[in-house]
């Protein structure tokens, strides 16, 4: 840097370029983007003026929904490996694009329609096509078959109206998936609701075609409105339960251990790419992450896998085996020591399906405890997700570790 380059707060820095301080910090963190200086006092960082290209290139990229490790490629990498990286991302964003067309083409010829009325409500406006996304991350975590049958409520989603925040959450033992969205306007409340999880669903196909929605919902009696101008869509007494105090026996997402939140390993990988990884195999599947330096990998025993030379000088990779496919390498971002831990596919790839963004970060505290599976920069949906043994069934060692969910 040169000595008289004007020095940015990461505030100022933010701004200038469109990026918000914790994505500056989150791109420090996978050394994307590293402040020109940082005060070895505060820890404060500062950015030069020579880094807004870089910047505005970085949020550019992710903005076209580049996964971590090939926006890296095009920043930093050999001029022809990122033109390959950007033809095969356009590619699947073509891809993506002609198969949400045809399902929203799908959506626009349906046409519905319910009469207005309107109660004592407490009140909040999203974006419709927010709170179908939230509804569709959340929903595939509600229990179904014989698990719903034993534990009914575990077949509804939870909504909240709390704090001036509207919250989505489902959980079947096995996973607890929380989407939180901060509305336009709020009133009243805390209130709650138990929706159905098909419900919930049709809610979603609805609320897609609609440019706002204003969700309304008694304390006093059972049900929620969804409304968007004069169109609206009731949950009556026989879909749902409300009411203003905690849900009636649904598990309590708040009681999940803070320190979950800041595991000791965390694991930034593209996200289609490891659900195509995990997808197809049975059985418990086992996630290591070698090379970069790494020692040897403890698996969920505590027995050591050693990492050889040709692994540490490769980079940090997770490779995926077992399951009946063959293995399967990937580029990672990960902090911490060597890890080796294990999933049931039938679990990890639903959440896969439903994330945000381009990558998945992984928060893990041990091989034994539950995992944190978010988007790497959006913060707003999140999955707790349960590991099993290698050599144990993935059902009943997920089912053994879950009696602090509520049931």
């Amino acid at each position: 840097m040169d000595d008289t380059e004007q020095l940015l707060t990461i505030g100022v820095f933010a701004r200038r370029v469109g990026l918000a301080p914790s994505a500056l910090r989150f791109y420090d963190d996978c050394g994307l983007l590293r402040p020109a200086r940082v005060d070895a006092v505060t820890g404060y960082r500062r950015y030069g003026t020579g880094q807004v290209a870089r910047a505005v290139k970085l949020r550019q990229l992710r903005a076209a929904g580049l996964p971590l490790v090939d926006a890296a490629v095009v920043l930093d990498g050999p001029e022809d490996a990122a033109h390959g990286v950007l033809r095969a991302h356009l590619e699947r964003t073509r891809r993506t694009a002609d198969e949400a067309r045809g399902v929203v083409e799908g959506l626009l010829r349906e046409t519905s329609g319910a009469p207005e009325d309107r109660g004592s409500w407490a009140w909040a406006r999203v974006g419709g096509a927010e709170l179908a996304s939230a509804v569709r991350q959340v929903a595939p975590a509600a229990a179904t078959g014989a698990a719903r049958e034993e534990f009914p409520v575990l077949g509804c989603v939870l909504l909240e109206l709390v704090d001036g925040e509207v919250r989505w959450v489902a959980t079947d033992r096995y996973r607890l998936a929380v989407r939180v969205l901060r509305p336009d306007g709020f009133e009243g409340g805390p209130r709650w609701v138990l929706i159905g999880a098909d419900t919930a669903r049709g809610l979603a196909e609805w609320a897609v075609r609609q440019v706002t929605v204003d969700i309304e919902c008694a304390g006093d009696a059972a049900g929620v409105r969804l409304r968007s101008g004069a169109d609206c869509r009731e949950v009556s007494e026989g879909a749902g339960r409300s009411g203003s105090g905690d849900a009636d026996r649904f598990p309590d997402y708040r009681l999940m251990p803070a320190d979950l939140e800041t595991g000791r390993h965390r694991v930034i990988v593209d996200r289609v790419g490891l659900r195509d990884a995990m997808t197809g195999r049975a059985g418990p599947v086992s996630l290591a992450v070698v090379g970069a330096g790494q020692g040897d990998v403890a698996d969920a025993g505590g027995s050591m896998v050693p990492v050889t030379a040709a692994d540490r000088a490769a980079g940090p990779v997770l490779e995926v085996t077992g399951g009946g496919r063959e293995p399967v390498r990937m580029r990672v971002v990960h902090t911490g020591p060597g890890l080796r831990i294990a999933f049931d596919p039938a679990v990890l790839v639903p959440v896969l399906e439903a994330g945000v963004g381009p990558d998945a970060l992984l928060e893990i505290a041990a091989p034994d405890r539950p995992v944190l599976v978010r988007s790497a920069d959006q913060g707003s949906f999140m999955t707790l997700v349960m590991p099993v043994g290698e050599d144990t069934g993935a059902a009943d060692d997920a089912a053994e570790r879950t009696d602090g969910w509520g049931h």
